[in-house]
């Protein structure tokens, strides 16, 4: 029987046949998908533990701890309100096994504590200023929020003498002065300044245009603060939840 041949058509293109890929190339390519995978998953797995752990009661760990988890799986917060309070709440619980002095201020339950680790140095009853947002009458606005996380002390000031801030009158709704009055301790005696303008401070004197705590800010009996007063350094880390 003769033999077939199969002729390509006129026109036809030429099959060209891609070169394999060496075995080597293969085995670094599963090789790098195989590390990746495994990092995702031990990523996955760091923040399932960061997270369980403060939703997991356990009868056998720290009131403390036990109390942050009910707050916080009791909370009405938003992803970005929750992430901010977990990585304070996380950071506070760090700090309880350190060696340094810390404030914490717990706004539930209204209080400030001085601690060195575990141990309560101090504690006060605190006052947490209202969050607002303020216009003054020539249209300027100051917005003040509810402070959460954890912080770096800012400096502190005693028996300062400087002028009234424009909000304060705001916040009344007085006008502004034109030559806004100098009132000596006008924020109370003492002030712990933090980032973005937030203060822990003593009460205001009686000639302050400020009564009570500054808007979104926190305020301690003035004693407290004195009692204090000499741990608080530009160090001092202060944790807010």
């Amino acid at each position: 029987m003769p033999e077939r041949r199969t002729e390509a058509r006129p026109g036809a293109r030429e099959r060209r046949a891609f070169p394999r890929p060496p075995l080597w190339l293969n085995l670094l390519l599963l090789i790098i998908a195989g590390v990746t995978f495994a990092y995702a998953k031990h990523q996955r797995n760091v923040i399932h533990e960061k997270t369980a752990i403060l939703f997991r009661v356990n009868e056998n760990s720290p009131s403390e701890l036990n109390r942050i988890r009910n707050d916080l799986s009791q909370a009405d917060l938003t992803k970005a309100e929750l992430a901010k309070e977990l990585d304070g709440r996380m950071k506070y619980m760090e700090s309880l096994q350190g060696e340094e002095f810390y404030i914490s201020i717990d706004t539930n339950r209204k209080k400030l504590q001085l601690r060195l680790g575990k141990q309560v140095a101090r504690e006060t009853d605190v006052q947490i200023g209202e969050a607002k947002t303020l216009t003054s009458r020539d249209g300027r606005t100051w917005t003040f929020v509810p402070l959460k996380g954890a912080f770096n002390v800012i400096g502190k000031e005693e028996g300062y003498a400087w002028p009234v801030s424009e909000w304060a009158y705001s916040l009344r709704g007085e006008p502004v002065p034109e030559n806004r009055p100098t009132v000596r301790d006008w924020l109370g005696h003492y002030v712990i300044f933090l980032p973005n303008n937030y203060l822990i401070h003593s009460p205001p004197p009686p000639d302050s245009p400020l009564k009570g705590p500054k808007p979104g800010s926190f305020m301690v009996p003035e004693d407290d603060l004195a009692a204090i007063w000499p741990r608080i350094t530009p160090q001092t880390r202060v944790y807010i939840f």
